[in-house]
């Protein structure tokens, strides 16, 4: 059973089998079956708490057959560790009753937990004076088969893009909108990095703030920070890019859209123009960054990005003449827990694109952090499929990375290919820097725009990895590490 959304609210349909023994019935099984339709007013995110209506059928082997059920579900699979049903529906005797059930997934068993539902049946109000034909209740359970599991997930039905993507996103307390730019100028060496962030704390006014810095070549980096800038007004003010439709970052101090930079800081002031070079990278799969699915998306608009301009430290001008880079965009709750990141250009045709994170979602803190690699040779991107670097669903295995200092490292393989990278930065060449959560959190990021990295990526060839190309990147690589 299919069900066509209508545009505003997120849809799917699930349909259960199992067995039903009544307290009244002795020791006699009834099959049971339940065809449901679940609909959510807003997008269903995994990682939050979303509570649902749910209609259709309730099937019990002669005993009932309604085909006009309804209730509500809770799901609430990770923030809340539990998927919780509720249907109510009419017997044969006449009377009501309540359908309990509730999931418990968890990580030790993820497929049994989430596709076996131990359920009661209550009466769903007093038995009154028709008391003794009304069943005292009974238990049972149902079972998610996964030959419907084709079906299941062709039911989804989510929000226009417009209601999952949009101005919202940006409104809501509790959101952080970040737009980045990294460059490396090709003459001087120098490293660039413009920072820009539309903040919307759970407690307090909304504010824009940010910070650009220089690293040049032999000395120390200079970092400095402007706002915080009070939002304030009409959401669809101008600072507000997605709702004004302008994309981009607005603010007394700074901008920053698809072609311009432009701003000043303490000791710092840059006007740079910025053309793209190539299609967007989608880091994170379409999906989640269109849907929202994950705590925070990530997705580079500005690949192989070129800048020029100027940027002047301390009065003194720095040409940026054709410096290569890129520009990108973050969108989400906050921070990660624990996070690596790398952009670099190996070549001429190659970028290589890797966030590593670990939420910051207690159920999820302790796991090993989730990787989102892309390799772009030739205009084409490695691994193939959007989720396989994260989900390790080819080949053999997933990709693991180890966000650590001075040297943190990723390793995996997708479609007969294996990459190993190692990204170094030296303590000479980064700045730490102290973010603030919505939520009041705070982590501390140390980046460089002058790192280091060496990549190794190897074919299967005769049952034998073989080294099919070796790029070693010496102070034009971007990277960071997140620690709390």
């Amino acid at each position: 059973m299919s069900y066509v959304g209508d545009g505003r609210t997120t849809h799917f349909a699930e349909t259960m089998e199992g067995t039903l023994r009544l307290d009244s019935g002795g020791s006699r099984e009834r099959g049971l079956r339940l065809d449901l339709r679940v609909d959510a007013h807003h997008l269903v995110r995994p990682l939050g708490s979303t509570t649902a209506d749910v209609t259709g059928r309730v099937r019990i082997s002669g005993w009932a057959d309604d085909p006009h059920a309804s209730g509500r579900m809770l799901i609430a699979p990770l923030a809340r560790g539990r998927i919780d049903y509720q249907v109510r529906f009419m017997a044969r005797d006449g009377h009501a009753y309540v359908l309990e059930g509730h999931k418990s997934p968890t990580w030790r068993n993820p497929l049994r937990s989430m596709t076996f539902l131990p359920v009661r049946l209550r009466p769903a109000e007093a038995a009154g004076a028709e008391g003794a034909s009304v069943a005292s209740g009974g238990e049972g359970v149902l079972r998610f088969r996964l030959r419907a599991l084709p079906g299941f997930l062709a039911s989804w039905r989510f929000p226009a893009a417009s209601d999952a993507a949009g101005a919202h996103d940006s409104v809501r307390p509790g959101r952080l909108n970040v737009w980045y730019s990294t460059f490396s100028d090709p003459v001087t060496g120098t490293g660039y990095w413009f920072h820009h962030e539309l903040v919307r704390p759970v407690d307090g006014d909304p504010y824009t703030h940010g910070w650009a810095a220089v690293y040049p070549p032999g000395t120390s980096p200079v970092i400095e920070r402007f706002g915080p800038h009070p939002l304030g007004g009409d959401p669809s003010s101008g600072f507000d890019a997605v709702a004004a439709g302008a994309p981009g970052f607005h603010s007394p101090a700074a901008l920053a859209t698809a072609r311009r930079l432009r701003g000043s800081a303490g000791r710092l002031a840059w006007d740079l123009e910025v053309s793209a070079g190539s299609a967007a990278l989608h880091t994170f799969p379409r999906l989640a960054w269109r849907r929202r699915l994950l705590p925070a998306v990530h997705v580079v608009p500005q690949v192989r990005a070129r800048c020029s301009g100027s940027v002047r430290l301390d009065g003194r001008s720095l040409p940026v003449a054709d410096a290569l880079g890129a520009g990108a965009r973050i969108v989400g709750r906050g921070n990660a827990h624990r996070w690596a990141w790398l952009h670099a250009d190996l070549d001429d045709d190659t970028v290589l694109e890797v966030v590593a994170a670990v939420s910051t979602l207690p159920l999820l803190r302790r796991l090993p952090p989730l990787v989102f690699l892309r390799l772009r040779r030739a205009g084409r991107d490695w691994p193939r499929g959007d989720w396989r670097s994260a989900l390790g669903v080819c080949g053999a295995g997933r990709f693991t990375a180890r966000p650590e200092l001075p040297t943190w490292s990723v390793q995996g393989r997708a479609g007969g290919h294996r990459i190993t990278v190692r990204v170094h930065l030296p303590a000479e060449r980064r700045t730490a820097v102290a973010y603030t959560d919505p939520d009041g959190s705070g982590a501390t990021c140390h980046n460089s725009e002058r790192a280091d990295v060496h990549v190794r990526l190897e074919q299967r060839s005769a049952g034998r990895w073989r080294t099919e190309r070796v790029w070693d990147v010496r102070g034009t690589a971007h990277a960071e590490v997140g620690l709390r």
